[in-house]
C-alpha cells in the first residue's frame, strides 16, 4: 500500500480507503446505468449478436465511468485527486485536457 499511496501522492490510509470506495461506487453505478441506457436506445441482448451487444455496452460505460468517477470523487471530498487521475487518463488516451 505504501507504494501505492507514494505514487499516487497520497499522505494517509484514510484518503486511500476513500478513493478505493470512491473506485468501487463508481464502477458499480456506472454498470447499473449501462443496462437501462441500453434498453432505451433499443439494444437487449436477444436482438443483437452477444459479442456486439457486450462491446457496445462497455463503450457506452466508458464515458458513464468518466463523469461519475469526478463526480463521486467530488461527492467524497476527492475532486483533485480524481480530476487529476481523469486528466492523466484521458492524455494517454490521446484526449488532451488542460
Amino acid at each position: 500500500m505504501e507504494k501505492l499511496k507514494k505514487r499516487w501522492g497520497i499522505d494517509s490510509n484514510f484518503q486511500l480507503t476513500i478513493i478505493f470506495i470512491v473506485f468501487a461506487i463508481t464502477g458499480s453505478t456506472a454498470a447499473k446505468i449501462a443496462g437501462p441506457i441500453t434498453e432505451y436506445i433499443g439494444l437487449h441482448p436477444d436482438s443483437l449478436h452477444p459479442v456486439l451487444y457486450w462491446i457496445v455496452r462497455i463503450l457506452l460505460i466508458f464515458p458513464i465511468y468518466q463523469v461519475l468517477l469526478v463526480f463521486f470523487g467530488w461527492l467524497f471530498g476527492q475532486f483533485k485527486f480524481f480530476w487529476e487521475f481523469e486528466k492523466k487518463m484521458l492524455n494517454r488516451m490521446g484526449i488532451k485536457i488542460k
